[in-house]
């Protein structure tokens, strides 16, 4: 089987439920008739019920089944603008909570609070800081994590390839060592859904001690911190690329390290290089980059890309339903 078939696999039949924030946008609401149809997911739809229904018969999709909930027409709302002021802790008065919670990218948030769903995916019309933002306030980040960072599963073109994980590629402009290690860690968790062994990478220009700078200094505590944190983890750094990728250039540089050469997730040192890693890995290697996967928070949130098509959604979809297994 295939990536996504093997993760479909894992949540079939499962009922895990999903928030679409944006259930009135053609492509989100064409993956969430499909995740229902195929018994992956059970979409929880936030819209205007007229406006949905009336999407759905234009594109001939049979949407009996699904929830959807109207934000201004919710039994249920005075509770959640009770729950939201507890959350935020005095940041918030009940009336300004009455008005944010319309937002729908806050409401389906609070849903996830409230357990009234499992995950929540949203991106196709908001943008990532709407989309995080409520995650951050709301669910927030997991115990021993500072922040929430974003990671790419790399899927090499030819089928019997390596799947790769490259971190932060999406959310830290610039960590410290003690960001950077939790980044690893979750990274190295992310990996292990996607039934990746992880053998953790901290990447840098340097390799053991062959460079000195304070960037390669952040590199060297963040691998301190991080066997501290995970040591049953296998983690080494600081490492170059070619280093932690590479057998040959592994045996000339570093041969006592049980990483270099067949590390399995890449922990780049800030985000310039992530990003622009990853993007050459996609354009000039043909691998396909499946994310970004939001990582460290308490439960699942996954952020799409505006430019998304519905594919994308149904595909992220599955992989956040994964997430809420872990």
């Amino acid at each position: 089987m295939d990536m996504f078939a093997e993760l479909s696999h894992k949540i079939e039949g499962k009922g895990i439920r999903i928030v679409f924030p944006e259930a009135d946008d053609v492509r989100v609401l064409g993956a969430a008739v499909r995740l229902k149809s195929d018994n992956l997911v059970e979409p929880i739809l936030l819209g205007e019920p007229t406006a949905v229904q009336a999407l759905a018969k234009k594109n001939l999709w049979n949407i009996e089944g699904l929830t959807i909930i109207d934000p201004n027409h919710y039994d249920e709302f005075d509770a959640m603008v009770d729950e939201f002021v507890k959350v935020r802790k005095g940041k918030a008065t009940e009336e300004q909570a009455r008005t944010i919670l319309l937002d729908r990218a806050y409401f389906g948030t609070m849903l996830v609070q409230m357990d009234q769903a499992d995950a929540m995916v949203c991106g196709a019309v908001y943008s990532t800081g709407d989309t995080v933002r409520p995650a951050l306030q709301i669910i927030k980040t997991k115990p021993g994590v500072t922040r929430t960072s974003g990671a790419f599963v790399m899927i090499p073109p030819q089928m019997d390839g390596q799947k790769l994980v490259f971190a932060d590629c999406a959310i830290n402009i610039n960590p410290d060592a003690q960001a950077l290690a939790e980044i690893a860690v979750e990274s190295a968790n992310t990996a292990k859904i996607f039934g990746i062994d992880p053998r953790v990478a901290m990447l840098s220009f340097s390799t053991k001690g062959s460079a000195k700078s304070e960037d390669v200094d952040k590199v060297i505590e963040a691998t301190r911190i991080a066997h501290e944190l995970a040591p049953e983890l296998e983690l080494d750094g600081e490492l170059q690329f070619d280093t932690a990728y590479s057998t040959v250039v592994a045996n000339q540089k570093a041969p006592e390290s049980k990483v270099a050469g067949q590390a399995t997730v890449y922990i780049f040192p800030e985000i310039q290089s992530g990003n622009i890693g990853y993007k050459i890995a996609q354009r000039l290697g043909n691998y396909q980059a499946v994310g970004p996967i939001l990582q460290g928070l308490n439960k699942p949130v996954s952020d799409l890309s505006r430019g998304c098509v519905e594919e994308d959604v149904y595909k992220v979809s599955i992989i956040t339903a994964n997430q809420t297994l872990v």
